[in-house]
């Protein structure tokens, strides 16, 4: 991105963190202390300190300036601060935190107008960015988990399945970020030569109605369809994270109210325990990452269902299919891969160190984006990862089958 682009992202990034957070006041900025979300209070802070940090505080000998804001290192530093602690430290108010936020963007802001063609600096502009892109998101998840109202306007519900799988050749893949493409992760660098056997996959997510039939053939009880690790993590579930039984009707909670299931929708809020489950009930199984992205070249992130307000069904955005034919790889939510999140070859942590590399191993790689992820976010190599536990982000997943 060029200056002029970075400062008008910086602006609207800031414009979604208050939008998604600004009807929030009294006890719900703290919320009760759950190990998946932050109080929001400490979390726009957090935003506001990671920006200071890279943008302004980092000096060329990699030591720090002091803070605009007094002990933020304190309260804020998500590398030393436990979670469990962040509802109990003596944070500033809402007020004293927006401006805090506000007196840092200006600031970088400034700087952009006197720096641009400090690359160097440019880069953690990007980084700050991207990072508050990702926050935003997780405003989502905390509505949602706390069953906070819709933070935006849900759009008009579209119709349409979207059966069958689309045939790959295999072959030779690059699977990574090229060099010299623009910003990326370290997780992503860089790209490298993978071999994959022919495949198939489904031409668009798991739905409502698909997933539906897997709890109600019992799949939440059958043990065979289970790793030993989705078993213990079972415990007495029957069916995805927000889904309830009525009269024999399942309804599933939306933010804060109880809607009837769409059965086009894609199932969300399943973790990649259950997603795994309904694959081996189904007779199918989850993509590799580089399957996934193979499968995905060339889908455009317009139009796509990013940066918006809801799920659409599976066969909306027929504009934004891949090469291969695949709908909505990009947007709508988060798929759930059969990888776990490991480095590519050669891999070199960036300065932010936190980012990729604790979390090698122990997670699995999601790809492609959620209604709730800005556009600006999101391409084809972009790597999600989370625990195989996690279902209260915005995620589905698509299949193959067996060959």
């Amino acid at each position: 991105m060029s200056p002029e682009s970075l400062s008008r992202q910086l602006r609207d990034a800031r414009r979604r963190t208050r939008l998604i957070t600004c009807d929030l006041e009294g006890p719900q900025l703290f919320g009760p202390k759950l190990a998946i979300v932050n109080p929001v209070l400490w979390e726009l802070g957090h935003v506001a300190w990671f920006q200071e940090l890279w943008c302004l505080r980092l000096r060329s000998d990699e030591s720090l300036s002091e803070s605009v804001l007094e002990g933020a290192d304190a309260l804020y530093d998500s590398a030393k601060v436990a979670h469990d602690t962040r509802w109990d430290l003596p944070l500033p108010e809402l007020s004293a935190t927006l401006s805090y936020q506000d007196r840092v963007l200006d600031r970088v802001l400034a700087r952009l107008e006197r720096e641009l063609d400090n690359e160097w600096f440019l880069y953690f502009v990007q980084l700050a960015l991207f990072h508050e892109d990702m926050h935003a998101e997780a405003f989502h998840y905390t509505r949602q988990t706390l069953g906070y109202a819709d933070p935006l306007d849900r759009g008009s519900p579209g119709k349409g399945a979207l059966d069958g799988d689309v045939e790959l050749r295999g072959g030779e893949f690059l699977l990574g970020a090229t060099r010299n493409s623009g910003f990326h992760f370290d997780n992503e660098k860089w790209a490298h030569r993978v071999e994959l056997k022919p495949f198939r996959i489904a031409r668009a997510p798991v739905t409502n109605s698909q997933f539906l039939k897997f709890v109600r053939d019992e799949g939440y009880q059958r043990r065979d369809l289970w790793s030993p690790e989705g078993w213990s993590w079972k415990d007495r579930a029957r069916g995805p994270r927000y889904w309830v039984e009525r009269d024999r009707e399942w309804r599933e909670r939306r933010f804060d109210e109880e809607v009837r299931l769409d059965g086009d929708l894609p199932v969300m809020h399943v973790n990649w325990h259950e997603a795994n489950a309904y694959c081996r009930y189904a007779g199918r199984r989850l993509p590799s990452e580089a399957e996934w992205e193979m499968a995905a070249a060339f889908s455009r992130v317009t139009p796509a269902n990013l940066g918006g307000s809801g799920r659409v069904p599976v066969g909306e955005f027929a504009e934004g299919d891949s090469a291969a034919g695949c709908r909505q790889m990009l947007g709508n939510v988060w798929e759930w891969t059969s990888s776990t999140f490991d480095p590519y070859p050669g891999f070199v942590r960036d300065p932010y160190a936190e980012y990729s590399e604790p979390w090698f191993g122990t997670h699995k790689v999601l790809r492609g984006g959620s209604f709730a992820t800005p556009v600006r976010l999101i391409s084809n190599t972009w790597r999600n990862f989370y625990t195989p536990d996690r279902g209260d982000v915005f995620a589905g997943f698509r299949t193959c089958p067996i060959e």
